[in-house]
């Protein structure tokens, strides 16, 4: 069985943002020789996720507002978190919502993906450089 591991680099410039990284895991999918097996993407920071949905404008400006609506960022004086000095509370309600990680499986050494499903990197928390780890296992 071989094992992959690597780890990508993003900054996202705002507060919240979405980036499609699905190239960036099907490129260490190549770089890892794995036809058969599992590949793990997840968020490295504890106010950032990796999920698994469509590539659609609309649905990401959804996810956005329906996050601030569950967890807004003002008044930061809500969250007990934020009596730390930081100003980041509703950023791991957000991670908690949208999840760590994402599995898919390898299958003739492709992603094998649902139709439409593409890997995101959520950042709620931007601004600076955060980390996501990509682990592949198969032969």
């Amino acid at each position: 069985m071989r094992s992959y591991r690597k780890e990508l680099w993003f900054t996202v410039p705002q507060r919240m943002g979405f980036v499609n990284i699905t190239g960036n895991v099907e490129e260490c999918l190549k770089e890892s020789g794995v036809g058969e097996g599992l590949c793990l993407v997840n968020a490295m920071h504890i106010t950032a996720s990796v999920f698994i949905n469509d590539d659609e404008a609309g649905l990401h400006r959804d996810y956005a507002n329906w996050l601030e609506q569950l967890a807004p960022h003002e008044p930061v004086s809500l969250y007990l978190h934020n009596r730390t000095g930081e100003d980041n509370g509703d950023a791991h309600l957000k991670r908690q919502v949208m999840g760590r990680e994402a599995v898919v499986a390898v299958t003739g050494g492709k992603l094998d993906f649902g139709p439409w499903e593409q890997i995101f990197y959520g950042e709620f928390d931007g601004r600076r450089r955060k980390r996501v780890l990509v682990k592949i296992i198969g032969e």
